[in-house]
């Protein structure tokens, strides 16, 4: 059977958040993410695949062409399947365990890596400002490799949640504290900011404890980490220890 225009439409569209929203609907690409999506408790929409065989699942399944699929495709170079799946709804904020927090962080390769990094370092709980990118785009959706599963993503007013949040709050700045000789709780929130300008004054001015991860080199010249590089090593810090 091949793909309608309808059909092919509606995949295109949800390269687009508002079409997301309108459909609740979202699309992920490649064998292996696919298949990390399909072992979560994700409702599937529809899977759209040229091989069966790459799949760990074969209900909702249709087989297309490999030119179909690139007519449909986000990717410069289409790996095998394409499925849709329905955005879950969102979950309540467990403000009793370590949690992350995103203040305007726009590209949606940060994002992903960020969502992984949670995965990795066992942070269940991951608190966007309303205007953080989705994490439904593509691209986030590529980045994260399936993490996305396994963390609890939560998009709120972040000034609000930080007010009435019991836990202590940190941030990265430049003229913090040293995090290698900081002591650091089992439990808070991180507060990490927009690539190009941080948190902002808002939420700056909410946020009890700042964190500075030490330049090392003799030609002092880097302005800045990349906020998911930051990030790794901020968790990294904060999870000393609890093995």
């Amino acid at each position: 059977m091949s793909l309608s225009k309808n059909t092919i439409k509606l995949i295109t569209s949800l390269r687009q958040k508002k079409y997301r929203q309108k459909h609740n609907l979202f699309v992920a690409e490649g064998v292996k993410v696919v298949n990390e999506l399909l072992s979560s408790s994700l409702k599937i929409f529809k899977i759209y695949t040229t091989s069966i065989d790459v799949l760990q699942k074969s209900n909702n399944v249709e087989l297309i062409t490999e030119d179909e699929l690139k007519k449909v495709s986000n990717l410069k170079a289409p790996n095998k399947v394409l499925g849709i799946f329905e955005i879950p709804s969102e979950k309540e904020i467990d403000t009793n365990n370590f949690i992350v927090a995103l203040d305007e962080v726009n590209d949606p390769g940060n994002l992903g890596t960020i969502i992984r990094l949670c995965d990795w370092f066992g942070v269940k709980q991951l608190v966007c400002s309303k205007n953080t990118v989705d994490c439904y785009n593509p691209k986030v959706i590529q980045s994260t490799m399936g993490s996305l599963t396994r963390v609890n993503i939560v998009y709120t007013d972040l000034i609000s949640f930080l007010g009435k949040n019991n836990l202590p709050t940190y941030t990265a700045d430049m003229d913090g504290e040293n995090v290698y000789s900081s002591k650091l709780p089992e439990k808070a929130v991180l507060v990490m900011g927009n690539e190009a300008n941080g948190i902002s004054e808002e939420v700056n001015n909410v946020v009890q404890q700042k964190l500075t991860i030490p330049r090392f080199g003799n030609i002092q010249q880097t302005e800045s980490l990349n906020v998911a590089t930051a990030t790794a090593i901020l968790l990294s810090e904060f999870k000393r220890g609890l093995k």
